[in-house]
């Protein structure tokens, strides 16, 4: 499987938590990590490499020219790495037909094989929505030159890459950008809402990003059935959503024991 990850230096330690969880919950497979980046350094990118390769698996890392997006809007905890999945077909190699993002404030705790494998046929994108957020509404006020379905989360998004290189052009979400530069709140999640949402099959949220702010809410809305021992037995991405990530001295979420537990095993 191929699985993608953008990000600067200070989610290094994140990004080994993610692939320890990831590795652990997925024994059987064999996995090829690309990472996108523009200011890692030669050290940062040996040890991310190391690591990976002392699990069994392959690694790529790709650098992006600085000047890409250097107008676009940085937001609050928000890095301009985030922008790179938008145009990841570019600069990932020509042969792959689709590949896994991952968000590094994630934990993988079951298998993603079904997920990978999906008929993507007619689709740029497969991605989850938080349907609790009221996003839909809130967006199309928001974002106003299009029509919106669902706002679908980017933090997972599996990739149909032999598509996206006859339909998505460069230009078109440089403008975009340009466009709404004063409205964007989540920038790249925006843009591929505001440009592909049609586009985009829908996943299972609670079983490939299940939003960790959100467990009583999943917990009440299903009548108790998506409790703690479903979620530990079927989901298979916990996604910690949001400023407050688990890593945090600070944080007090539902499932921080859980992710203090991968922290240990991969950073020790």
């Amino acid at each position: 499987m191929n699985i993608l990850v953008t990000l600067n230096a200070n989610y290094i330690n994140p990004l080994k938590v993610m692939l320890k969880s990831l590795f652990m919950n997925n024994s059987n497979e064999v996995f090829c990590v690309y990472l996108l980046h523009s200011t890692l350094n030669e050290k940062e990118l040996s040890m991310i490499h190391k690591y990976i390769n002392d699990h069994g698996h392959d690694f790529v890392a790709l650098t992006v020219q600085e000047n890409y997006f250097a107008d676009a809007p940085v937001v609050k905890h928000y890095s301009k790495e985030m922008y790179y999945r938008l145009l990841a077909y570019k600069f990932l190699p020509s042969d792959l037909d689709r590949i896994l993002y991952i968000d590094p404030d994630i934990l993988v705790i079951n298998g993603i094989r079904e997920l990978y494998d999906m008929d993507m046929t007619g689709h740029l994108y497969a991605a989850a929505y938080h349907d609790f957020t009221s996003a839909k509404e809130i967006n199309k006020l928001r974002l106003k030159a299009y029509e919106i379905e669902a706002y679908y989360n980017s933090g997972v998004l599996l990739m149909n890459l032999e598509l996206q290189r006859k339909e998505i052009k460069e230009q078109e979400i440089f403008r975009f950008v340009e466009e709404n530069k004063k409205r964007l709140v989540l920038p790249d999640q925006d843009v591929i809402n505001g440009l592909y949402s049609k586009e985009i099959i829908t996943i299972d949220e609670v079983r490939y990003n299940f939003d960790a702010r959100f467990y009583l809410y999943y917990k009440l809305s299903s009548k108790n059935k998506i409790n703690m021992d479903y979620i530990i037995r079927y989901t298979s991405i916990i996604h910690f959503c949001g400023k407050k990530k688990p890593w945090h001295k600070n944080y007090a979420g539902k499932f921080h024991a859980l992710y203090k537990h991968y922290e240990k095993l991969a950073l020790g």
